[in-house]
């Protein structure tokens, strides 16, 4: 059978693969400490199941809009004006099944043949692959540690062509935890207005901050740059809702139009009556957030303590989300090699770097219990010790 072409341009992903092994190893009755997949560990908070739960009660079971339910929409427009200063009405919103495939359909909407899309490295690994399935080529650029792995102005002004579409920002950052300041936001914005570029702003992990570390959406920056960004965002990691599946942008009524117009043909609604727990978690106690903050800052402080105090290993603190990028240079291995030999001698699931873009690292999430992740870094560094 011939495949069509677009299958081989992308690989599956590394993330899910690396998460599914983990499992398949703890349901055979493997001790596995995994730090593979970007999920809390704590259950979704309980008024946001009993808003689900209402909802099925009511019969909110039958098909519903392909943007979303109106009430949601109106929710989280009400979070974007409240919280992130962005003037949204529910008409510049689509609720999607999930944050990766607001994403996905974004791309599809946007990226053709010939354009380009700026895509800072280290990156969610899925950003090249869903500009390639747009027919898109991906602009990678190369940051490093030493600018706690952030784009510069300058770095990002000399990839700027005629042919660059999309400028994707992702703060706080998945792998990496790095959160851009407001300083270097606006500079950044300054670009996006003077190149007359479009940014997509994924602000996922928004409400996952630490000490003075501080979330400014670049739309908000000035009614110029406004104009010119796509905000893509979901439930999953501030509310602990990774299976329900409910994600969504904030653009211009013309660019969620055509979003509406991919949809109907390809998932058609959200499910229904989880929207309405997505209600409650917008319009409700945010108390479970901080909860969740909290136990991610104190396992932050161990973790990056830890890792640092393990000779040949080193990573910089996070500002922000959950996880940790660590630096295996000095072992002398690439990321395949370390992760594969990591998880088969010491039962330990980290992610490559290469999935990233930065073969010289690892990712390792903190989103589980802190029993876990003394067991987990004990044998890492047994392991980082073996190699000599």
């Amino acid at each position: 059978m011939k495949l069509a072409a677009r299958v081989n341009q992308v690989s599956p992903s590394l993330t899910l693969a690396i998460s599914a092994k983990a499992k398949e190893m703890k349901a055979s009755g493997i001790d596995v400490c995994s730090f593979s997949a970007g999920e809390p560990d704590f259950p979704t908070p309980q008024h946001v199941c009993d808003a689900a739960k209402k909802a099925l009660d009511e019969g909110k079971t039958k098909y519903g809009a392909v943007a979303g339910e109106l009430a949601l929409r109106e929710a989280i427009a009400n979070k974007l004006k409240t919280f992130n200063k962005l003037d949204y009405s529910a008409q510049n919103i689509i609720v999607t099944n999930g944050g990766k495939f607001s994403l996905y359909n974004l791309m599809q909407t946007l990226v053709e043949e010939g354009d380009e899309v700026i895509i800072p490295a280290p990156f969610w690994l899925s950003y090249p692959q869903m500009v390639k399935l747009a027919g898109g080529t991906p602009i990678v650029v190369d940051t490093k540690a030493d600018t706690n792995y952030k784009i510069t102005p300058e770095q990002l002004q000399a990839v700027i062509t005629p042919r660059t579409k999309l400028f994707i920002l992702n703060s706080p950052s998945n792998p990496t935890g790095t959160v851009y300041s407001p300083s270097e936001i606006r500079a950044l914005a300054k670009l996006v207005v003077d190149n007359d570029i479009l940014v997509v702003s994924d602000e996922i992990y928004e409400n996952i901050l630490y000490d003075d570390a501080e979330h400014l959406s670049i739309g908000a920056v000035s009614p110029e740059v406004f104009q010119r960004t796509i905000l893509c965002n979901g439930f999953a990691k501030s509310y602990s809702m990774t299976g329900w599946r409910i994600g969504y942008t904030a653009a211009s009524e013309e660019i969620i139009g055509a979003m509406g117009k991919i949809q109907s043909h390809s998932t058609s609604n959200v499910c229904t009556f989880a929207q309405y727990g997505a209600i409650a978690a917008l319009n409700e106690s945010q108390e479970c957030v901080q909860t969740m903050l909290k136990a991610f800052t104190e396992r932050r402080e161990y973790i990056c303590q830890a890792i640092n105090n393990i000779e040949q290993l080193s990573c910089p603190r996070p500002d922000g989300a959950f996880y940790v990028f660590v630096d295996i240079s000095k072992t002398g291995k690439k990321s395949l090699d370390f992760c594969s030999t990591l998880l088969e001698s010491e039962q330990v699931a980290a992610i490559p770097g290469i999935a990233f873009g930065a073969d010289d690292c690892i990712r390792m999430s903190y989103a589980t219990d802190m029993e876990t992740i003394k067991k987990g870094i004990a044998r890492l560094e047994r392991f980082v010790s073996s190699l000599g």
